[in-house]
């Protein structure tokens, strides 16, 4: 029952997506892909004087997983020092998401971290090194 609420709730951020489009002037932003499905984001931050993320923006496109987690990771975010923002782990976004993700899945569900993380730092950071692979990752590599 709860799983089918969870699902739901991606939908509605899928459908509905708080926070898309651009910022005029961002104090930073990132963008990146997920080259196994071709999801794209891009992620512009505002800060206030206080170093905490004023106003989030995202855009792209991609699945369902992929951008239901940027807009709700954007929702999240919104009053956070930039510090804690680049000390998220991938917790943060499979808690919201609250559904079991699979490894193949576990990039698109990332990928709002990945550049969130990116645009507070300033430079691209990389996958979570304790992402498992995925099938097709895998059988690139046998």
């Amino acid at each position: 029952m709860m799983d089918s609420l969870y699902r739901e709730n991606i939908l509605e951020h899928y459908k509905q997506p708080h926070h898309w489009g651009e910022l005029a002037e961002p104090d930073l932003e990132a963008e990146d892909n997920n080259p196994l499905c071709g999801d794209e984001l891009k992620v512009q931050l505002k800060l206030g004087a206080d170093g905490r993320i004023a106003d989030v923006a995202f855009s792209g496109h991609g699945c369902a997983i992929s951008q239901a987690s940027a807009s709700m990771a954007s929702d999240e975010v919104i009053g956070m020092p930039v510090d804690d923002l680049i000390r998220l782990d991938r917790d943060f976004v499979l808690e919201l998401l609250g559904i079991d993700i699979s490894a193949t899945r576990m990039k698109c569900a990332l990928l709002s971290l990945k550049v969130l993380k990116s645009a507070g730092l300033g430079h691209a950071v990389a996958w979570e090194s304790d992402t498992p692979p995925s099938a097709a990752e895998l059988s690139r590599e046998g």
